[in-house]
């Protein structure tokens, strides 16, 4: 069944996996090391994909059944982020998607994207303006690339990018596997004052091909709670603290089946700041010290 699902979708988190199978992770985590020793899959933070999974991009109706809950609770930290009235940009992404879901309460706000996921899920708020770009469609994502993309959005200016990836590490920043999309990820980036990653904890320490956003350029990560076994989530959170990116963490509670709880725990891990205007998470990211800092993150490991 493991490795049914892995070959079907091209990632698999851990929680789905034992939410599908219906046993812990623990036993889940334990037939993934077998299967590996086999050959047959590759282990990645939190998850599996198939061998090879470094260049390989599983497709949007595999990603949209991948970290559900996570992806929520995510969604609804970020979404806090955005004020009245605000430009944003708002990249492609399953994770985007469910941020932009929520944006459509957001009075006066406009939304520049090249998802067109991203503009359905605002289409009908009457509230919010949604300018799209050109360029080329990528059905795999159903986003625009290509040289349209990157020359509508010449000459922009807006207070924050959102964006997601598929790998996030403390060394090289955030990448995807498409050539085309990081190009376009990283014109939205510069079209943006602020920039905000969403990426769940799998995507925790996980590289892939192309880079989007070097670390240093990242003003902010959401992202959910690891499981209390992730050590090197927790150390990869630690690390991109150390190097000044403001972390927020939403937790998506429950067992096997990642439901989330009625309100989703939730944590702030700043990082040294970096004179970023904004000044935090919406009031959960403020000034503290580097030792606080630790301590959040030795509690994450511990959990």
């Amino acid at each position: 069944m493991i490795l049914e699902m892995v070959r079907a979708n091209g990632a698999v988190s851990l929680r789905e996996l034992a939410r599908v199978v219906q046993t812990s992770e623990v036993t889940v985590r334990r037939d993934v090391r077998a299967l590996e020793a086999e050959g047959l899959l590759d282990r990645r933070h939190g998850g599996a994909v198939l061998p090879g999974g470094f260049t390989r991009e599983s497709g949007f109706p595999q990603k949209s059944h991948l970290a559900t809950a996570e992806k929520t609770a995510i969604a609804d930290l970020a979404a806090g982020l955005v004020e009245e009235g605000e430009a944003i940009v708002v990249g492609a992404g399953t994770t985007t998607q469910e941020l932009a879901r929520r944006l459509a309460r957001v009075p006066g706000l406009t939304v520049v994207t090249n998802s067109l996921l991203v503009a359905q899920a605002l289409a009908h708020a009457n509230r919010v303006e949604v300018v799209m770009t050109g360029g080329t469609l990528r059905g795999s994502n159903y986003a625009l690339v290509g040289s349209g993309a990157e020359q509508s959005l010449q000459g922009l200016r807006v207070s924050k990018a959102f964006l997601s990836g598929s790998g996030l590490t403390a060394e090289r920043g955030l990448s995807t596997s498409n050539m085309l999309s990081a190009s376009v990820d990283r014109a939205l980036v510069q079209a943006a004052a602020e920039v905000v990653v969403l990426a769940d904890h799998t995507k925790l320490g996980t590289d892939t091909m192309f880079q989007t956003v070097p670390t240093d350029v990242i003003t902010r990560l959401v992202t959910d709670e690891p499981p209390p076994h992730d050590d090197r989530a927790a150390t990869e959170l630690q690390a991109l603290a150390d190097q000044g990116v403001q972390i927020g963490v939403a937790g998506a509670s429950g067992g096997p089946g990642g439901e989330q709880g009625p309100a989703a725990r939730q944590r702030a891990l700043p990082g040294p700041r970096r004179g970023v205007p904004g000044g935090g998470l919406r009031g959960m990211l403020g000034e503290q010290s580097a030792a606080a800092e630790r301590g959040r993150v030795a509690d994450l490991r511990r959990r």
